[in-house]
């Protein structure tokens, strides 16, 4: 899997790079600011990108325009957002349109490898990954709607699906049984109002519910 990585922490990127490499991870670039990242993706035509939310010069939102851009101008790209903060509204300005290859982890998370790799890979295979804070934040600031309708255990199972986990990591966290697991999701369906027709978009759809009324 060739990578591209954009950190402007000197540590935090080399540490990155020490990562990837060491699963297999081919690092195509590892740069400092959103110009670098974007001339990197051109150059290199990476599956997947690991880019910091706020980097030089402004150290604002400058790595989720670039997200952003890479998403529009390659589509196939995967792209993870690193954040030190939970910023809700970038999580839900990349899961605007394709939901496909995305993520949205706080840095901290990146200090437990084996969850960082996991949320690597989810992505990279096409999937989604939010940080669970960030799912916390969300689901705490939400006041009124469709998701009042839906029981305790089917909240936890929003925000795990929210993550980005599957039906099988879903059962392993809530110590059930995976049957039990679609129960519950088909329930948070019909619940949200969302056909059988949207596929296995419907998880996605689910979660945008929250993200849009958060």
């Amino acid at each position: 899997m060739r990578a591209v990585i954009a950190e402007d922490s000197v540590l935090l990127r080399a540490g990155l790079v020490k990562v990837l490499e060491a699963v297999g991870y081919q690092v195509l670039a590892a740069v400092a600011d959103a110009e670098g990242l974007l001339a990197a993706v051109a150059e290199h035509r990476p599956e997947v990108v690991v880019t910091d939310v706020r980097m030089p010069p402004g150290f604002t939102d400058e790595g989720v325009r670039a997200a952003l851009v890479i998403r529009r101008q390659w589509p196939g790209t995967a792209v993870l957002l690193l954040s030190q903060y939970v910023e809700e509204r970038y999580a839900a300005d990349l899961l605007v349109g394709d939901t496909r290859g995305v993520g949205y982890l706080l840095k901290e998370r990146v200090a437990n490898v084996d969850d960082f790799l996991d949320a690597l890979e989810r992505v990279a295979a096409g999937g989604t990954a939010l940080d669970p804070e960030v799912v916390s934040q969300l689901l705490l600031r939400r006041q009124s709607g469709p998701l009042d309708s839906l029981t305790p255990r089917e909240r936890e199972v929003l925000s795990l699906m929210a993550e980005g986990r599957s039906n099988a990591a879903i059962a392993q966290a809530l110590v059930v049984g995976e049957s039990a697991v679609a129960k519950h999701i088909n329930s948070i369906f019909t619940k949200l109002d969302l056909s059988p027709t949207e596929g296995e978009h419907r998880r996605v759809m689910a979660v945008l519910q929250f993200l849009d009324h958060a």
